[in-house]
């Protein structure tokens, strides 16, 4: 719910984040009338085939705006942290900013500086809570916006809203929902804050987990684990860095697959079945029928399109990418 001018009038919000998830943050803010002195985000980083500089997705929102940008490299001295004191701001609004706060950011806002985490605090505190909620099974996940201080997504709860996991999400999917659950969250947070009405609640000391940044590395299929287990994981890894195994010294990016329970009668990796529904291979317990494929410089098929270009018979195997 937007705020009315009259409620968001007298705060000052500066910002801080840098890709979509904050950038719909960012616009929720604006929406809602509050006033934005000053946006942090990450420096110009090179993009797309020409790796030319881009601009972040918050950036490109707030010079839309008309709004003031820094993007310093980090907030560890004065110098770097010049145009965010010099702006005095009452709150320092936080997501997906990319650098560690230092104390002496944490004590500049007056009212202090409030994370959008997209998780359930404790559980994933860190760098990719999206990916590990659908990664590790999780029947549901949500925002909470939390008071920073000077731990990784440790500070005290400020309020949490629960989103359901789709058993076909992907990152990208639950990406978007929890970006705009983001954005109402914030507005909501920053309403209650102006009536002076934003309880803090410590988090739980049960229940933490961590969500560690992902590696290209994890996209390696490990056929020996459950079927269930890898679906999760290609689900989790869309659209980055996807699920990948080699078949005939070609790298197969799986996008989209269904377990087959009961089968996988051969060793792992090992093609079971192949029709235009999918390729069924074998995993450490029950198969896998691999629906959406994808080859080098090719785009995402269906089963059916990918075997008219690419032919798998049973009895092949595909093995770790290199």
């Amino acid at each position: 719910m937007a705020a009315t001018a009259s409620v968001a009038g007298g705060l000052r919000v500066a910002f801080a984040g840098t890709p979509e998830f904050a950038a719909q943050a960012l616009d929720a803010i604006l929406k809602a009338g509050y006033a934005v002195p000053l946006v942090l985000t990450q420096p110009d980083r090179p993009a797309g085939r020409g790796m030319k500089l881009s601009p972040s997705a918050v950036k490109q929102l707030a010079l839309a705006h008309g709004i003031e940008v820094d993007q310093p490299e980090k907030l560890r001295t004065d110098e770097q942290r010049a145009r965010l004191a010099a702006c005095a701001p009452d709150v320092l609004v936080v997501a997906a900013y990319g650098l560690l706060l230092p104390p002496a950011v944490l004590a500049l806002p007056r009212l202090g500086c409030i994370n959008i985490h997209a998780s359930l605090l404790p559980r994933w505190r860190g760098a990719a809570p999206i990916h590990r909620a659908i990664e590790a099974g999780d029947a549901q996940t949500g925002i909470t916006i939390m008071q920073m201080d000077e731990g990784l997504d440790t500070g005290p709860m400020l309020l949490r809203r629960t989103l359901p996991i789709a058993a076909d999400d992907t990152t990208a999917s639950l990406h978007d929902r929890l970006a705009a659950l983001g954005g109402e969250c914030i507005v909501e947070a920053l309403g209650t804050l102006v009536a002076g009405g934003l309880a803090a609640t410590p988090q739980p000391a049960e229940g933490v987990t961590y969500a560690a940044k992902i590696g290209r590395a994890e996209a390696d299929i490990d056929w020996s684990r459950s079927a269930a287990e890898i679906e999760r994981a290609m689900r989790a890894f869309d659209p980055f860095p996807g699920a990948v195994s080699t078949l005939r010294d070609t790298a197969i990016k799986c996008w989209k697959a269904q377990v087959v329970a009961g089968e996988g009668e051969g060793e792992p990796g090992r093609v079971l079945a192949v029709d235009a529904d999918g390729i069924v291979v074998a995993c450490g317990r029950d198969a896998l029928r691999c629906t959406v494929l994808q080859r080098p410089g090719s785009k995402r098929l269906p089963a059916g399109e990918f075997l008219r270009g690419f032919p798998v018979s049973a009895g092949e195997r595909f093995a770790p990418a290199v």
